[in-house]
């Protein structure tokens, strides 16, 4: 069954080179009791490690069922050390921070019996051993002799074929001595027993067979196995593993022997998961107020559509084009260079699409604005002298399709003085949060100079529209604007506007502080002066020729002003829209309708639009990110402190545990079970400082926050997303089970034999 040839091992230390075995020749046989004596230093319990796959032969072979183990690898002695070989220690070499249970079943946990079936063999053995009223005690909490019991338990638990047992009674009592002989006696009855022993009256007494041993090398056998004996190949080795779930069990049980560092362990692990939860828990929160206050600012910021146009998606991709390009580059080429008007989309803005947008539900916009290109011809009369006033000093405000005030006007302004009946006569001006206008248009009204002007002195102005039929002057087919501006103003085809009243944008309203001042005319008055201008000479001029005309925005300078045609009016479609959603989700139904339009058409023919508050939440967001980001990268620099901190912890557990390794060894845990149990380790480390790193967050949010709104009166902006709190668990995780990484490779490829021998 078990051989031994010509089996060397000799111990190198410096210069110095120590035989412990020379050419051992050994047969046993499957069921005898052999005992080897010697004194000390002559080399038995190195025989013993060699025959139990502890320690490994220099040369020779030792020989299983006839099989030789020369080519035995790792994995082989482990299985063969858990399935055929139980060891029984002098000094017990049990884990003391599980229980006697838990000891006996680690052997049947590494030949992966279910957890049952494990529980019920261990009791077996310690009812063998007398010992199954104890099964929940710790170690230390036995006598020696108990102790012995267990170890012998957790020998004979995997029905092992060979029990090698070192000095089995050399700290114990003469009494309990022999109730353990006893015992292993009875177990030697139909197994191989081999003990190494001092003591000769121990092995004449019990033993069935002894071997003398002197300097590494047999002195005598008192039953030497002959050639005609024949054996019976018992040995039956399968492959151990040790599961997850048991290397976590066995790492925790020996975390809570040490609740105090583990905690403090996990706690400075903690800190950079405090941070970062913290810097989160702020980013989100401030995000959500700024959706808040983007959803109540910015809903209503309109989507554009002009005749030139271009989208978020071009303006990001401009914004981060790198072409890479060498300066002043010695290659004969020419590149592209993207510019502005390269990435300018012309807008065909056709009847179709502004019925499209006419039928879009009146319960999705708060208000519509066109943009006409047609001219504002506005005279007006201060101190007996009539001026032209300046048009970009009007303003269309937005209205619902009847020309009504619409949901922007009403929801963003407020009017202050005056009145406001929403006729096309009427006009308003518009104030900022100050009371302040323009002070050219003061100056247009008369009050150049003014510190300040009464609201009565303002509400009443009058000014004069003139069509384009008196604007212009016919000369040999050319048209120009008529300088007689006393005669203009005077005309009885001219319609009378007055300023009605004075709005102000509402307290703390961005949308009304974006809006500027000036004067602010109707929906109702632009139909008016387009409906009359289509029938004017200009126009019907412009349809028999082909006139090059200028619009007023591309005058060079005042002189060809006069000189040139301002504007021909023609069909009443607008140069660029203006759509004011009510509230987030109609801009999002109006953006679906609109993009409906663009389906399947040419990329010339779609329409592109510009969403002001996608723009300015893009900007908003961006911003937050990029600090946010910022800020964990600071704070990430105590979890890699965290994490290296981590590895320490675990190298002093690798240093404390250096027994249990040569133990979990000795019962044939593989080097990956090794590693595995410190990873169990730093994983537990991990999630506890994790969770407490997320626990401590929570808690100091609470003071954040009313730190935060005695600040800004910004109330619970800390708020931690469940989300964030998970990612952040795993990342310590993840970073503990790296720290640990090292100590736990270091553990797994420390020697069995040198490991048992640790204090």
């Amino acid at each position: 069954m078990l051989e031994l040839k010509n089996i060397k091992k000799s111990y190198k230390t410096g210069s110095f080179i120590q035989h412990a075995l020379k050419n051992v020749n050994l047969k046993f046989r499957t069921e005898e009791f052999v005992a080897i004596l010697g004194p000390s230093g002559s080399g038995k319990t190195t025989l013993l490690n060699v025959i139990g796959g502890l320690d490994k032969y220099d040369s020779g072979d030792l020989i299983i069922n006839g099989k030789s183990t020369k080519k035995f690898k790792e994995s082989n002695w482990d299985s063969y050390r858990n399935n055929c070989i139980g060891f029984i220690f002098q000094s017990y070499n049990l884990i003391s921070h599980i229980s006697v249970l838990e000891n006996v079943e680690m052997s049947t946990i590494l030949s992966g019996y279910s957890k049952k079936r494990r529980k019920k063999m261990a009791i077996e053995a310690l009812e063998k051993v007398g010992l199954k009223d104890h099964i929940h005690k710790k170690p230390n909490q036995l006598s020696g002799g108990q102790m012995q019991r267990v170890a012998i338990a957790r020998a004979l638990v995997n029905n092992p074929d060979i029990i090698l047992a070192d000095e089995p009674t050399g700290a114990l009592d003469t009494k309990t001595s022999k109730q353990i002989m006893d015992l292993i006696k009875e177990i030697a009855k139909d197994k191989l027993v081999i003990m190494v022993t001092h003591n000769p009256d121990l092995a004449k007494e019990y033993a069935t067979r002894i071997i003398e041993f002197k300097d590494g090398e047999i002195q005598n056998d008192s039953s030497p196995i002959k050639e005609e004996e024949n054996q019976s190949d018992k040995f039956k080795i399968k492959k151990t593993a040790m599961s997850y779930a048991s290397a976590i069990s066995l790492s925790f049980n020996n975390l809570k022997t040490k609740k105090g560092r583990t905690f403090i362990t996990s706690f400075a692990s903690s800190i950079g998961i405090i941070g970062i939860a913290l810097i989160l828990s702020l980013s989100n929160g401030f995000k959500m107020k700024i959706d808040e206050f983007e959803k109540d600012t910015l809903s209503q910021m309109p989507i554009i559509i002009t005749e030139q146009g271009m989208d978020l998606s071009t303006m990001k991709e401009m914004a981060n084009d790198k072409d890479n390009l060498k300066e002043y580059t010695n290659k004969k080429k020419v590149y592209p260079l993207k510019t502005v008007e390269s990435n300018i989309h012309i807008n065909k803005i056709t009847k179709e699409y502004i019925d499209l947008i006419e039928n879009i539900d009146d319960k999705l916009i708060g208000g519509l604005s066109y943009a006409r290109m047609t001219s504002l011809n506005i005279l007006t009369k201060t101190n007996n002298e009539v001026k032209m006033m300046d048009s970009t000093l009007f303003s269309a405000l937005p209205s619902n399709k009847d020309g009504s005030d619409s949901a922007v006007m009403n929801d963003n302004f407020e009017l202050i003085y005056g009145e406001n009946s929403n006729k096309k006569e009427d006009l308003l001006i518009l104030v900022d949060s100050k009371n302040r206008i323009n002070e050219k248009l003061l100056e247009a009204l008369g009050y150049k100079d003014k510190k300040e002007v009464k609201f009565d002195d303002l509400v009443g102005i009058e000014f004069k529209i003139v069509l384009n039929n008196d604007y212009y002057n016919e000369n040999n087919g050319f048209f120009f604007i008529n300088t007689d501006f006393n005669d203009l103003y005077n005309n009885d085809n001219n319609l009378t506007v007055t300023i009605k009243g004075i709005v102000r944008g509402k307290k703390d309203n961005i949308f009304a502080e974006m809006s500027g001042t000036g004067i602010l005319y109707n929906k109702k008055l632009m139909d008016y002066i387009i409906d009359n201008n289509k029938e004017s000479n200009i126009v019907k001029a412009q349809n028999e020729k082909d006139y090059n005309v200028l619009t007023m925005s591309q005058f060079e300078n005042d002189d060809e002003k006069d000189k040139t045609i301002a504007f021909l009016g023609g069909e009443a479609v607008p140069a660029a829209i203006q759509i004011y959603p009510k509230d987030f989700d109609s801009k999002d139904k109006i953006i679906k309708e609109l993009d409906k339009y663009n389906k399947g058409k040419s990329k010339e023919d779609k329409i592109i639009y510009m969403d002001q508050s996608e723009i300015m939440t893009s900007l908003s967001g961006s911003i937050m990110d990029g600090i946010t980001v910022v800020l964990i990268a600071f704070s990430s620099i105590s979890l890699v402190v965290s994490s290296i901190m981590v590895g320490i912890i675990t190298y002093t557990s690798v240093l404390e545990r250096t027994k249990e390794i040569g133990i979990l060894r000795s019962l044939g845990a593989r080097k990956k079970d090794i590693t595995r149990v410190f990873n169990a380790e730093t994983l537990i480390i991990g999630l506890c400082s994790g969770v407490l790193g997320i626990i401590i967050a929570r808690i100091l949010i609470i003071p954040t926050n009313i730190i935060i709104e005695n600040l800004s009166k910004l109330p619970n902006v800390a708020k931690l997303n469940p989300v964030h709190a998970v990612i952040l668990i795993t990342i310590s995780i993840i970073l503990t089970l790296i720290g640990g990484a090292l100590p736990a490779r270091i553990a797994s490829k420390k020697d069995p034999v040198i490991a048992l021998r640790t204090e």
